[in-house]
């Protein structure tokens, strides 16, 4: 096997291309890019800047990285975009390089998929195993944990966290933290408890369910106050590394969390 480039593909003699590569017709590599071993790029992928892709992943037709922010503060001073191996990116998916004022790079971890048309601007940071459906947006400065899962046609303010195993439904405005292990929907979103499902389908213990349960009804359901609630949280569920982390996540928030 060897690395295929079409003849109409555009492909700048500096850029780095591992083994077992494929570049699709009248798609373009700038001088900058790393495509890492047995990387895809369909037809018409642009790629272009310091960008650097992982191993396996797929970049299907139309898609942009690497691209200058959409930012009025950016002066194309020299930042980055990385993205890890594994990841599947479909059709118009568009992820812009960091800037200067918000660290430099925008990350990608692993095993994400990001369905069509989803949006990932400057400086934005994603774990691993996250589903984006179709149209999803993430503003700048976005921290999104594995394993989330944001909704169709779903918008994230710049600066907003999305904790580990969350679920934003479909069409949702976020403009706070989402807590992790959360199920939240709407304009603006609101939180509507342990994302149960999620929690199941990836085998947590129906202890550690059990106690996310009773910590989202303390937070959700009881007339305690935030603060109020996590001190009973941590007064009657202790050891769980589950609720810690929410715990954590929650006490950490600069803008606050969906409720």
């Amino acid at each position: 096997m060897s690395t295929f480039i079409h003849p109409t593909a555009l492909v700048d003699k500096a850029a780095q291309i591992g083994e077992d590569c494929y570049i699709g017709p009248f798609s373009t590599v700038g001088a900058e890019v790393v495509l890492d071993d047995r990387v895809r790029l369909e037809s018409h992928v642009v790629i272009d800047g310091r960008t650097m892709i992982g191993k396996d992943t797929h970049v299907f037709p139309f898609v942009s990285i690497g691209l200058a922010p959409q930012d009025l503060k950016y002066n194309y001073e020299p930042t980055s975009t990385e993205i890890g191996s594994d990841n599947q990116i479909r059709e118009f998916v568009t992820i812009h390089r960091g800037t200067a004022g918000g660290g430099g790079i925008t990350r990608i971890g692993n095993d994400n998929l990001l369905m069509a048309q989803a949006h990932v601007a400057h400086d934005c940071q994603l774990g691993s195993g996250i589903i984006m459906a179709n149209a999803a947006t993430l503003a700048g400065h976005v921290e999104v944990a594995d394993r989330a899962s944001i909704g169709a046609f779903s918008g994230i303010h710049q600066f907003c966290r999305v904790g580990v195993e969350a679920f934003i439904g479909g069409y949702s405005v976020v403009v706070k933290d989402v807590m992790p292990f959360a199920t939240i929907q709407g304009n603006h979103a609101k939180c509507y408890g342990l994302n149960r499902v999620g929690a199941k389908r990836r085998g947590y213990s129906q202890d550690a369910i059990r106690d996310l349960n009773h910590a989202f009804h303390l937070l959700l359901n009881s007339k305690l106050n935030t603060t109020q609630a996590l001190d009973r949280i941590r007064e009657e569920i202790r050891g769980r590394s589950e609720v810690d982390t929410l715990v954590e996540f929650i006490s950490t928030s600069t803008r606050g969390v969906v409720k």
